[in-house]
C-alpha cells in the first residue's frame, strides 16, 4: 500500500517527537511519503494531489478538524467516488477532533495510530456522508464556490463565536474550551439580532421557517466535544443519512440559559427543546438565506460574512478507515 501522510506541524496536542514516533510506526506497515503542511490550503492541495494520483491509496491526516477538513476537500475536488478515490484515515492532532472522535477513533493520536494499522490490517472501512455548501443562484452570494465538511456548518451565533476565537487566537491565545465559553457570552451580548431573528430556512416542498437566530448543520452526532463531554445538537445526525439542522428562533437571556443547560446536558437520545427549537432531520437539499450578512463557519473555520448558503447532504462521498 502506498500513503501520503499529511502532517500539519501546528497541531495542537503533538509534539515533533510524537510525529517521528508516528511517522514511523506508519512506515513499518506502508509505502509512506509524509509531506508538512506550510501554507493555509496546502493539506487540501495535497488532498487534491492524491486524489489526481494513480498510486497512492490512502491519505492519512495529521492534524485538527481544520486539517481534515482541508484533506477532504482536495481529494473531493472533482466530486465524490468513493470506489476510485483513496481512502482517509485521521489522527486527531487538534484541541477538539470531532470528526475523528466522531469516527469512534481514541482522541490521543498515539492511540488512534494503532487504531487505524489495527483496522488496516482488518480492511476496516466505511463509507461517509459529507455536506456541501456553496453560494445560493440568484443572491449576492452565488460566485462563492462549494465546499464540503466533515462534520457541521453553522450559520449566524455560532459561527460568531468561532470567528471571535480565532480573533484570540490570533492575538497569541490558547484554544481551550473557557476561551469559547467566553467568547460565546461576548458573543450573545453583542449579537444584534438575537431577539428577532434574521435568518430563514427553505426547502423543497415547505413552507420557509422564518425569524431564526441560530442555525447549526450537523453531518454527524455529537456536534462537538467540551472536554470529554459530547454536546449533541442534532442527536439523530448521523454519516450515513443526509444533513440535520437545529435552529433557534429566539435567543433571549432566559433562552439561552435554558437551551445553553439542553446542550450541556444532551444525550443520543435527547437534545435540545421547546417551542422556540426547530429540528430538521436527513435533509438533502435546503438553504439558509438572511437579511443581513452574518457569519458562517464549517467544520470550526470561520469563512467571513455570508447573506444566503445553499447546502447538499452527499450520503455516500468517501471511504475512511475506522
Amino acid at each position: 500500500m502506498r500513503a501520503l501522510l499529511v502532517v500539519n506541524p501546528a497541531a495542537t496536542t503533538t509534539s515533533a517527537r510524537t510525529r517521528d514516533v508516528l511517522i514511523h510506526a506508519l512506515a513499518s506497515e506502508m509505502k509512506l511519503e509524509a509531506v508538512t503542511t506550510e501554507y493555509r490550503g496546502h493539506a487540501r492541495d495535497l488532498g487534491r494531489r492524491a486524489a489526481d494520483s494513480d498510486d497512492i491509496d490512502l491519505v492519512v491526516a495529521l492534524g485538527g478538524d481544520g486539517t481534515v477538513n482541508e484533506v477532504v476537500n482536495g481529494l473531493l475536488h472533482a466530486g465524490p467516488d468513493p470506489d476510485a478515490l483513496p481512502r482517509l484515515a485521521v489522527v486527531p492532532g487538534g484541541s477538539t477532533n470531532v470528526f475523528a472522535r466522531a469516527l469512534g477513533l481514541p482522541n490521543d493520536a498515539v492511540e488512534a495510530t494503532g487504531a487505524i494499522l489495527d483496522a488496516l490490517s482488518l480492511r476496516s472501512e466505511r463509507t461517509v456522508g459529507l455536506g456541501v455548501a456553496a453560494g445560493t443562484p440568484g443572491t449576492e452570494d452565488e460566485a462563492v464556490p462549494p465546499r464540503w465538511f466533515t462534520f457541521c456548518a453553522g450559520f449566524g451565533f455560532d459561527a460568531g463565536v468561532v470567528g471571535r476565537v480565532e480573533q484570540q487566537r490570533e492575538r497569541g491565545k490558547t484554544s481551550t474550551h473557557s476561551l469559547y465559553i467566553r467568547q460565546a457570552a461576548r458573543q450573545f451580548l453583542g449579537d444584534p439580532h438575537r431577539r428577532r431573528g434574521a435568518i430563514t430556512l427553505e426547502r423543497p416542498g415547505a413552507e420557509p421557517v422564518k425569524g431564526l437566530a441560530l442555525s447549526i448543520v450537523c453531518n454527524t452526532s455529537p456536534w462537538t466535544y467540551l472536554g470529554n463531554r459530547p454536546v449533541y445538537a442534532a442527536p439523530a445526525a448521523s454519516f450515513d443519512s443526509a444533513l440535520d439542522v437545529l435552529a433557534l428562533g429566539r435567543l433571549s437571556a432566559a433562552a439561552m440559559a435554558r437551551y445553553s443547560t439542553q446542550l450541556l446536558t444532551s444525550t443520543p437520545d435527547r437534545g435540545p427543546r421547546g417551542k422556540h427549537v426547530v429540528s430538521l432531520h436527513d435533509l438533502t437539499d435546503f438553504t439558509l438565506h438572511s437579511k443581513a450578512p452574518l457569519p458562517f463557519q464549517m467544520d470550526g473555520d470561520h469563512l467571513g460574512l455570508r447573506s444566503s448558503v445553499t447546502f447538499t447532504g452527499v450520503r455516500r462521498a468517501l471511504r475512511v478507515i475506522v
